[in-house]
């Protein structure tokens, strides 16, 4: 009986290297994460990004989301309106548990840090009405001028047909 050893004569050569993450994919892991959490309406930019969400769509889960990314640690900072009614501090303590749990399983990486500014407290309503973005609004304003047009051209086009009719009966 001969046994034989996968070692024997064909070790692997180890692959040395190192894994890093981009800053981006921090806060991106961070921002999906935290958009199941009941009571957080929105991860706020800061003015400047509000004004540009107001102006056009913007499905960036990284906006108000910022990172600092060890070889072994993660800080983050975000910026949020909370709903109205809601334990802020209880709403705190979910964030920092759903910002720990989901960089550790994706990434191996602890994070350290987590600061909330709280910079704004809305009720449902009032944010989804602020929700509403400048384009949306034109867009909108677009449809119902289309819709006009369209209405005032089939207008005029029955008008024709009954010129036309009334022309052959004389």
């Amino acid at each position: 009986m001969v046994q034989s050893s996968s070692n024997q004569g064909s070790s692997k050569p180890e692959v040395k290297g190192d894994l890093k993450y981009d800053s981006k994919v921090i806060q991106k892991i961070v921002g999906i994460a935290l958009s199941d959490i009941k009571g957080l309406l929105t991860v706020n930019g800061g003015f400047f990004s509000n004004i540009a969400d107001k102006i056009v769509n913007s499905d960036d889960v990284t906006s108000g989301v910022n990172v600092e990314v060890g070889k072994k640690q993660v800080a983050v900072d975000i910026e949020i309106v909370a709903e109205y009614g809601v334990d802020i501090t209880k709403l705190y303590d979910q964030i920092k548990e759903k910002i720990q749990e989901k960089v550790k399983e994706m990434t191996g990486l602890d994070t350290v840090e987590v600061n909330v500014t709280v910079v704004d407290i809305k009720t449902k309503e009032q944010h989804e009405k602020d929700s509403v973005s400048l384009q949306d609004r034109i867009t909108g304003a677009a449809n119902d001028t289309k819709d006009k047009i369209s209405d005032q051209k089939d207008k005029a086009q029955d008008k024709v047909e009954e010129k036309k009719k009334e022309n052959r009966v004389k």
